[in-house]
This record gives C-alpha cells, sequence and structure tokens, in this order.
C-alpha cells in the first residue's frame, strides 16, 4: 500500500555537512537529474568531516555528559587564522581499521600503493580528490544554526538559518528537503559514575574523553585508567601504555581478548564503581582501589546530537541513544523530505552513505515508493523491541548484507540514477576478516600494503576467517 507521502514535488535541497557521507548525498542527487538546487553548508573551511584533523582538541569537557541537550563545542580560534577550525575527534597517529577497499567509494578508488590500512591525512587528501567536481555546491565556514519546518497547503518546507563564520551574516533559505549528514562526533558520552562530578571539580585536568586525546607525550609517567575497549579505547591504550606508568589501566565491561590486551600494553580492570576525590582515587566495581590517578579517559563514545532540529517536534533525538521516528534509519516517517544519513553505527561508512543516498534521491525523484505511514512505524517500533538501546548498531555483516542488497534492488528497478557499491565475495570476505588484520598490521609497525603482507590471502567459496 502506498502512502499519501509517495509523490514528492522536490526542487531544491539543503545538505547539512561535507564530510564523507554528506559528499556521497550530494553525488547521488546530482546524478538524478531531477532537482533544481542542491546546497551544501559546512562548518569547517575544507571537506572531510570527521577526517579534517585539528591539532588542538576541544577546550570543553563537560563531566558527566549524559545527554545530548547541550551547545555544541565553539571553534578554536587560532591568531592568524582567517576561518575558524572545529575541533576533531581524530588523533595524530591513527590508521582507518577497514582496509581500503572497502573503505573507498564505488566510483574513487583509494590508490594501491596506499597502506592497506590508510592513515588519517590519507584518507583525508582522499575525500578531499573525491570532492573536487562538486566543491562550487559547498558554503565553507558556514554554520546551519536552525531548520524550522513549515508545511504549506500540505507541502513540508525547511527554513535553513546559517551563518557565515567569515563575516558573521545570518542568511535564511527555504528548502523542500533537508540532508543531515552533520556526523556523530559532537556530543561525547562519560557516564554518571558515583562521585564523578565532586571528583572533576576537585581534579578538573584529570578526567577527559578520547575527542581529546592527540599524541601520548603529555601521559608521560603519569598513572592512567582507560575506559573502553573498542577501536580508539585499544588504540589509544596502545599509543600511551610505552610512555605512563606501568601498567595501564584499561577499565571494560566486556573482556578484552588476549591479543587485543597484548597489543595494547594494559592490564584489565573492571568498570569504575566511584571516583574518590580523596586521593584521587578510583574504586572499580570488584572492589579494587587505586589512588593517586593522573588521567582518566573515557573512550566511550558519542551522543546523537542535532541543535539545528531543536524546533522539530516531536524531538528527534531525547537520550542521544538512537534518533527517533525514522524508517529504515532514514526517512523522517511524519515529514520524508528530512533524511539522515550514516546513523548506523558499526559498519563502512563510505560505501554505506551511497547506498542510503541511492535510495532517497530516487525516492525523492518519486522512482521508489515509501511505504505507508502505518507500516514506516510498524517497522520501528519492532526495530526498537528488537534492537532496545542498541537502535542503530548493526550486526556484525550487517552493512555488506545491506549494500548489497540495495545494489540488487536498485538495479532491477531499472531506475535512472548513480549506482550504488556492490561488494563481491572478496570483499565480502575482507569485511569478516579486517579486525584481526588491523591488529597485525599495528603490531607489524604499520607498513602493509597488502592484506596479504599480513599474512591474509582470500581463496573463492572460503567461509571461514
Amino acid at each position: 500500500m502506498e502512502s499519501q507521502h509517495t509523490r514528492f514535488d522536490i526542487k531544491s535541497i539543503a545538505i547539512v555537512g561535507a564530510g564523507p557521507c554528506g559528499l556521497a548525498a550530494a553525488k547521488y542527487l546530482l546524478a538524478q537529474n531531477a532537482f533544481q538546487t542542491v546546497d551544501i553548508f559546512e562548518q569547517q573551511a575544507e571537506v572531510g568531516g570527521v577526517w579534517y584533523y585539528s591539532p588542538k582538541p576541544s577546550a570543553t569537557v563537560r563531566v558527566p555528559q549524559v545527554t545530548a541537550d547541550c551547545p555544541p563545542d565553539p571553534p578554536l580560534v587560532s591568531h592568524g587564522e582567517e576561518d575558524p577550525v572545529f575541533p576533531s575527534p581524530m588523533y595524530e597517529v591513527l590508521h582507518t581499521n577497514i582496509p581500503r577497499a572497502l573503505m573507498g567509494y564505488s566510483d574513487c578508488q583509494i590508490p594501491n600503493d596506499t597502506l592497506i590500512f590508510p592513515s588519517r591525512q590519507h584518507i583525508q587528501d582522499y575525500v578531499v580528490e573525491y570532492a573536487r567536481d562538486i566543491r562550487h555546491f559547498i558554503r565553507f565556514s558556514t554554520q546551519v544554526r536552525d531548520i524550522r519546518l513549515r508545511v504549506v497547503e500540505g507541502k513540508d518546507r525547511w527554513d535553513v538559518d546559517a551563518k557565515s563564520l567569515q563575516t558573521g551574516e545570518l542568511k535564511s533559505a527555504t528548502y523542500d528537503a533537508v540532508v543531515v549528514a552533520s556526523g556523530h562526533y559532537s556530543a561525547v558520552y562519560i557516564p554518571d559514575a558515583k562521585g564523578i562530578r565532586k571528583f572533576h571539580e576537585a581534579h578538573p585536568t584529570v578526567i577527559s574523553h578520547s575527542k581529546h586525546y592527540r599524541t601520548p607525550e603529555p601521559f608521560t609517567n603519569k598513572k592512567v585508567v582507560v575506559v573502553g575497549n573498542a577501536a580508539s579505547g585499544l588504540d589509544i591504550a596502545a599509543q600511551i601504555s610505552p610512555v605512563c606508568q606501568k601498567p595501564l589501566l584499561l577499565s571494560v565491561q566486556s573482556p578484552t581478548s588476549d591479543e587485543n590486551l597484548t597489543f595494547c600494553g594494559a592490564e584489565e580492570v573492571s568498570l569504575i564503581d566511584e571516583f574518590l576525590t580523596e586521593g584521587r582515587g578510583i574504586r572499580f566495581q570488584d572492589g579494587r582501589v587505586e589512588k593517586n590517578i593522573d588521567a582518566v579517559i573515557f573512550a566511550t563514545g558519542y551522543l546523537f546530537s542535532f541543535p539545528f532540529l531543536r524546533s522539530l517536534k516531536p524531538s528527534v533525538v531525547t537520550d542521544g541513544r538512537r534518533v527517533r521516528g525514522l524508517y529504515k534509519h532514514i526517512f523522517h516517517i511524519d515529514h520524508p523530505t528530512l533524511v539522515f544519513t550514516r546513523l548506523p553505527i558499526k559498519v563502512v561508512p563510505f560505501p554505506l552513505s551511497e547506498s542510503q543516498a541511492a535510495v532517497f534521491s530516487r525516492t525523492w525523484a518519486n522512482l521508489l515508493p515509501l511505504p505507508s505511514v502505518e507500516e514506516m512505524r510498524k517497522w520501528e517500533q519492532e526495530e526498537v523491541e528488537r534492537r532496545g538501546s542498541k537502535f542503530h548498531v548493526w550486526p556484525e555483516g550487517g552493512d555488506a548484507e545491506y549494500i548489497n542488497s540495495v545494489h540488487e534492488w536498485i538495479v532491477r528497478s531499472g531506475t535512472p540514477g548513480k549506482i550504488p557499491p556492490y561488494w563481491d565475495p572478496e570483499l565480502v570476505w575482507q569485511r569478516r576478516i579486517y579486525a584481526k588484520a588491523k591488529l597485525r598490521f599495528e603490531m607489524d609497525g604499520r607498513r602493509a600494503t597488502t592484506l596479504a603482507e599480513l599474512g591474509f590471502e582470500y581463496l573463492p567459496d572460503q567461509h571461514e576467517c
């Protein structure tokens, strides 16, 4: 059953963000040849989003931070710089945890002489190259401040207020549709552990988040606790452990593999139960107490936050754990002229954003109909019941399944427009083994340019790692 939303009349589109996903959205929308205006708003002075590195971290540390309802970090202003720079969560020595063949866009290959797990600078340069033919659509150093919905004679109209960070001028324009591609690395999550507020007031330099980490040198001879053993927690622990007091303590909820624990040179401890202001101490859940702690780095992830959508009711974000009222993690159910790209977590981002863009660009061009509102709401409710608080966390291999199913759907539909990526069996295999390969790459000194150099060789029809 089709809904009243299947017929769109979209001529003008605003994209919030010129990171990798916003750029992919622009390319697919432009390739559709169905829209008159595509404007991209980017607060930085360059494309890249999260990959646009800032040597200085944010000076803002809110402890704890358990809600997304907080002001975004202000820009970093350095003397002599014309354009403000917004703090990135990237640290100085960082490589992707995804092999380059999986990481890249379908129509723009990462050079084969690049490391198999490229550095952050390689990826930034690659994204700049990918954006070369659409730069004239981007309004750089322009921050979207507010997006307001008006429904005029049954048609969605989005009023977008954007401020030039060079001149201070605030301009407004109205669009038929909006793509939110502002990323997921703004509002950090720092849990409200017992005693943490009082501890932070007494010792304001001790607690930070992985977003604030850049290099290991400030932790030399310091007693350090890293909280979290996902990719960033392990990577940061591995960089700090050679210079800090031994052992670095890795506070975790789920056990770390022996291989990863050896790699990061840490001693695993339980979760933090209480911060002890006196003695600069921590009590862990197993009763262990450590005092004279110099640094606690929370590698505990981020909250969804869209401060420019605060006027939209009901709110798409409450506690920051997920975005509400969406169909297939993309379409706003009540107003599907608003879409979000790359909300899913634990996925390969660039090709996934292409797949999503292929869907919403054709949907807005009235080539792929949406289900009824009732069916879309039913889908969301079933996903909430199935995934709970991990609504946007996809299972292992979920991105491969989605990417290939979208490709097959688009090809089968015969609709015009840019064709999204497809992962052949070798790429699906790379998706299965990449975590083991990345660990070996790090332990081998970050030198390999092929998976074979790391001992991983693809054999057709193989199903085991």
